[in-house]
This record gives structure tokens, sequence and C-alpha cells, in this order.
């Protein structure tokens, strides 16, 4: 039995015990199946989201978060929850205000915890039974990350700061001053300038050590630990606390960074660099390998360190090698120099014998054990999505999640899996989530590629159904068996359509020279995979409705939406593109990452016919098909120019088309409220050209 039915199954049986103890949220959207039968963009938005598993140090209770929806508010709260050993997961009543980034204090007495219910973000602390909580820190600036040492004496805190500034009163002060300025002109001298979804304002995030007090909270002066870098840890945009770990002894801190000074956004050259809690100078541990060294890992006996070493610097999909070696970086060995599933989110296992991580394979995204010892590798889980863990004193706790269902908090320890959550489940009762049926075809040069296909909601035996196709982004990212809270085919089910969606070459999870057919090639390879799928799909479903179908996808996925207008556009009734590319060009130039160039070899100076040849604008004179654009303003991975030069040309071939613009949204779109009214563009546009289901 796999994980998801080993969840579902006790979900019946718990019969929504965890949701009774939830808080009345204000009134929102009516969440309800729709008239098919399956999810609805409301239910989808008004979800609990599960994530963050940690172990209290004995292993008995389950810590976790779930983000709610306030509807009101168009804003996603957080709140902790636990498990105890027996007993329905319970809601802790500190939350209220606010909870992000619990973690067990050492002794497993007290949690920490983010929270910015007292004006801005800062560390907090509640009791173990989570009744009371107290403000840990006072900083002038705010607390995006943290950790404490294990003997629970300091917390080392991630702040962004000016480098020359002597304290964070100085921070603080520039940045009122910049705020009240009557002048908005700013000046740059080096990339990069916008990272993600803001302009960079000359602050790196730098990692800070805080004496604790007997009571827990801190009481001292932050002492930089990265003082002189010119380089962030956590990265930018998106890095967190992975992204720094402390010995077991307390003494050092080992994080990853880049400090290239001008040459730093043309590089992804990360390494780990190590210091003393104390303070000194950050000395570097593996400056020998140009590829990113990145999620250092200490062995339990604090003796070993791991880490994850890419093999080839600039190479986006680059399956990194799992390292083990003396803490210093010294005599560090390949522990699996021939698997490429590209491992992430490690961690020792509390004895010390072995590895987890987590990776994607074949359409699944699993747990895996790999011996410390020998580097043999065994999948832990089999289906589904696998999207946090924990593990303490042989208990071993995930965050599971598949098409079937979100994620849930699940116990791995025994011989069967055993759900230990059943959030949503009253949201989903009633409603129909089709199983997606995995299929494989040859694809381009012959290669073994991967699909899934889905009935619609309420499917009927004999009769066709409209159809849309889903494009995955990245390129290098790949669908899995998963629960999106953004392109999930469960929202197009429940609205009538078949669903098809292939992980084309490029996708990770089948082998790195599978991902790494795309470069050079965005435009033939995974296009000639795209076509043979769908082909392939119709072939063997006939409730598939050819005639009536549309094809979607976002960035990569929304660039291969442009690329089909011109190049592959028979089979669709309509188009739709959200964050998509037109001209590949300009994008590499002006995106929050100087090295995408990467994709395609080089600058478009220096090989500009293959840029031609792969931009979408090239081929806008055979543009003939209704689409819909969508883009967000503040999206600086895509910017939307791209969006707007899309529209503008259909405009001009005069060619049915439709601009939704997004002015407060980024790459991705994130509140509530306009998500459902983005998602609702969506499905009114495909409704409108593929016509409702004929009868049987």
């Amino acid at each position: 039995m796999g994980l998801l039915a080993g969840a579902a199954a006790l979900a019946l049986a718990m019969s929504g015990a965890a949701l009774a103890q939830t808080p009345p949220a204000e009134a929102g959207p009516v969440v309800a199946p729709t008239a098919a039968g399956g999810l609805s963009p409301d239910q989808l938005a008004m979800m609990e989201r599960v994530a963050d598993p940690r172990l209290s140090p004995d292993g008995r209770r389950v810590l976790y978060t779930v983000r709610a929806t306030d509807w009101a508010g168009n804003r996603g709260v957080g709140s902790a929850w636990v498990i105890e050993r027996e007993g329905p997961p319970r809601r802790l009543a500190a939350s209220d205000g606010g909870v992000a980034s619990a973690r067990w204090a050492p002794d497993g007495q007290s949690i920490y915890f983010l929270s910015s219910r007292g004006g801005s973000s800062q560390v907090w602390r509640m009791d173990r039974e989570g009744q009371a909580a107290v403000q840990v820190t006072t900083l002038p600036v705010d607390v995006t990350a943290f950790r404490l040492t294990p003997d629970g004496r300091t917390l080392v805190v991630a702040l962004a700061v000016f480098v020359d500034c002597p304290d964070l009163a100085c921070t603080r002060d520039r940045l009122k001053a910049q705020a009240a300025s009557v002048s908005t002109v700013r000046t740059y001298d080096r990339l990069p300038l916008r990272p993600w979804d803001s302009w960079h304002d000359g602050r790196r995030n730098h990692l800070f050590a805080l004496p604790l007090n007997g009571s827990g909270l801190a009481a001292g002066e932050a002492r930089d630990l990265m003082r002189g870098v010119d380089g962030d840890t956590p990265s930018r945009p998106q890095g967190d606390d992975s992204e720094f770990v402390i010995s077991p002894d307390g003494r050092r801190i080992v994080f990853s960074t880049q400090m290239q000074g001008r040459t730093e956004a043309f590089t992804n050259d990360l390494d780990l660099y190590s210091a003393s809690i104390d303070g000194g100078s950050a000395v570097n541990l593996t400056d020998a390998n140009p590829a990113p060294d990145t999620n250092a890992a200490f062995s339990p006996d604090g003796r070993r360190l791991a880490w994850l070493a890419g093999r080839r610097e600039n190479v986006f999909g680059d399956q990194a090698m799992i390292m083990v070696g003396n803490v210093d970086g010294s005599d560090a060995r390949a522990l699996t120099p021939d698997w490429d599933r590209g491992p992430g989110a490690l961690r020792w296992r509390s004895d010390g014998r072995a590895l987890y991580a987590v990776a994607a394979e074949n359409g699944q995204q699993k747990l895996f054990e790999i011996d410390a010892r020998t580097g043999a590798v065994r999948a832990v889980t089999d289906e589904g999505t696998v999207s946090a863990f924990d593990e303490a004193g042989g208990r071993l706790i995930l965050s599971h999640e598949g098409f079937g269902g979100p994620a849930q908090i699940v116990d791995a320890s025994g011989e069967a899996p055993r759900a230990l959550t059943d959030h949503n489940a009253a949201v989903l009762a009633g409603t129909d989530l089709p199983e997606g049926e995995a299929f494989t075809f040859p694809g381009w040069n012959g290669e073994a590629v991967q699909g899934w296909v889905f009935k619609p909601a309420g499917y009927v035996e004999g009769r066709r159904y409209p159809a849309v196709y889903l494009i995955h982004g990245g390129p290098k990212s790949p669908w899995t068996d998963g629960w999106s809270y953004r392109w999930n085919p469960q929202i197009y089910t429940g609205a009538g359509y078949a669903v098809v969606m292939v992980n084309f070459h490029g996708s990770p999870g089948f082998g790195q020279a599978f991902t790494d057919a795309i470069n050079d090639h965005w435009g033939d390879r995974p296009l000639e995979d795209l076509q043979k799928g769908w082909e392939s799909a119709l072939a063997a479903n006939a409730f598939i409705d050819g005639d009536r179908a549309c094809a979607l996808g976002a960035s990569y996925g929304g660039y291969m939406v442009n690329l089909i207008a011109g190049k592959w556009n028979g089979p669709w009734r309509c188009l739709v593109n959200h964050a998509g590319v037109f001209d590949v060009g300009q994008l590499m130039n002006a995106m929050d990452i100087a090295t995408f160039i990467a994709e395609f070899g080089g600058p478009s100076w220096e090989r500009a016919d293959l840029y031609r040849e792969f931009s979408p604008n090239t081929w806008v004179g055979d543009w003939s098909k209704p689409m819909l654009v969508l883009h967000g303003s503040r999206d600086f991975r895509v910017p939307v120019e791209q969006g707007l030069g899309t529209f503008s040309a259909l405009q001009r071939r005069g060619i049915e088309s439709r601009f939704v613009h997004v002015p407060d949204e980024n790459h991705w779109v994130l509140k509530p409220r306009n998500w459902v009214d983005w998602q609702q563009e969506i499905l009114d546009w495909t409704a409108g050209h593929t016509g409702p289901a004929p009868a049987p």
C-alpha cells in the first residue's frame, strides 16, 4: 500500500477530529464542490496547508504548522499544532497572532517561532503546551530565520543589514532615512538589481549570535558571525534556515554563501564556510569546487560533515552529489557519485549510520535513505510527494501529499505508514478527485517519456470530454504526484475537463542525461515530446475530445504556449499563457538571475541564431489561436514586459486575446482573492472556447 492510500484510510476513520478544533474564521466564499462534483477554486483557496513537521527531542511529540486563509484580510495566517503520542492533533492557543518556523527548544520544554504580532518579525517562545508566548528578541530589524544552539544558550538569527554599519541601529536608521527622503533616485554599480519581486536596497542577509538568559530570552548584543562578508545567508530571494547549521557541540556554524564581488551574479558557485559561534573570520571549506555547495549537515557525533555538491558550474538541473568529509572539509569523498536524481533536504539519521534526502524519481518525489558508509540508496516512500520530514530516535515522520489530496503528517516508522492528521477532510467530503493515471510513450530520440492523464470529475463511461494540456514550468521542474496551490490538475478535472500532463525532456527525476537534453534545445526536443505525448494520450483514452482542447502553461510553460502558437497550433481551440516568455534574448538580459543564459549556452549576442530559432516572437506570423495572457507587475523572474509583448503581438495580428494584469503579484499569484479571480479567468476562457460536454 502506498503512503497516500494509508493516509486516506486513516482520514476516513478520524472523521474530521482535527478540524473540529480550528477556531472559526471570518466569513469567506461558499466552499463546495463544482457542478461536476470536483474541486472548486474556492475549496482550494480556503484549505488548511500542513507543513514543516518537527519531532520533539525525545521523538514523542510532533510539532507542525498550518497555514489557514484569512479571506477578509486576503492573506494566509500560520498557526502551530502538536500531535501527542496518543490523541488527535491540537492547535496551540499561543498561535493567535501568527506563527512561522516553529521549532522545539533543545530540551523540548518550549517552542520558539517567528511572528510579527509585535509589529515586526521577531523570535517568540511559547511553553510546550502552547498556552502563553513571550517575545525573545526585540531587534531593530526583522528576523527572517533562526536556529538554537544544542545547549539552548545561544540564538542564531538571520538579519538583513548594511554590511558597512557598525550595529543594527545603523541599518534601522538608514532605512528610515531612505523612506523619508523626498528623492526616490537609487543607483547601482553591479548586479543583481532586483531579486524575485523587490529591488536590491544594498543590504545583505547575515547571521548573528544572541546569548539567551536562563529564561530563554535574548540578553546581550547581537554578534555578526559574517562581519565583512559581501554575501547573503540565507540566499535571496527565497533562502531559509536549511542554509546554515550549528555543530552538535554548539561551537561552530557552517553556512553557504557567495563572495565573488562584482562577478557574483554570473556564477552559481556557492561555497560552505565555517565560523566560530564566538566570532572570528569564516573559513571556506569547499573552495576547490566551482559548482554550488549547499545543505551542510553535521553527523550526530559532530565528527563528520555531509553536504550537496554540484558537479558543474551554472548548469540548471545539475544533479548534486552527496559528499561526506571531516568537519573542516578535508578528506571529502563523493558518497553517491553515480546517483543522478538530484537530492535535496539532506540530513543525517539520528544514529549516524545513514542520511536522508528527498528527490524526484519517475514522477514521484520520494524520501531516500543513503548508507553513510557504502552510499547505497534505498527509497523509503513510493507514491506521492514528500515535501518535508524529520527523524529522532528511530521515529520518522513526513509531510506527504499526492494528486488525491493535500499534505498530511504521516508516521513512517513502522511497517505500514500511518496518517496522523486529516486536515481538510470536511472541506473535501463528497468531492471527486480523479486519480492521476501514469503513461509512458517514446518521445524525442525514441526515449521513454512519462506523463499523466486524469478523467474529469463525475466521469461517465462512453462520454467524450473537452481537455486541457497543462505544461510545466522550470523548465527543469517536473510534474510530480503532489498537491499544488498554483497549478492543480484537480481544478480542471473539477470543471469537467480531461487533463493531460507530460514530463518532457528537461524534467528531473529521469536521469541526468534526460535533464540535460533540454540544454540548447528549449524549443525543439520538449516540443516533440509534447506533440507525441498528446497523440499518445488521445490514442489510449477515447474519452478525451481532442477537437475541444486548450493548452495552458506558466513560466517556461507559458514560453512553450507561445511557441506552440506559431509552430503547433492545429489541435487547440485556445491557449493560456501565464508569466510566459515572448522574447528570449530580452528575457535573459532583464530577468533577476544572470546565470540563466547557461540554458542557451551563452548570451544572445554570441548565439543569435539559436536565440532566434527558439524565441516565440520569431513565429508570431503564424499565430492564429485565441490566447489568454496573465502577468503580475512584480514578476522580475519573467518581467511583465514579456506578457505585454505577447498581448501586443496578438492585438496587432487581430487575434482574439485578453490580458489579465495582477499588479501586486510576482511570478506567482499568492493572495487568496487574487488567486480565485485569476483562476476563474482561466476557467472562463477555456470554457468559452471548448463549450459544454456533449450528451453520450
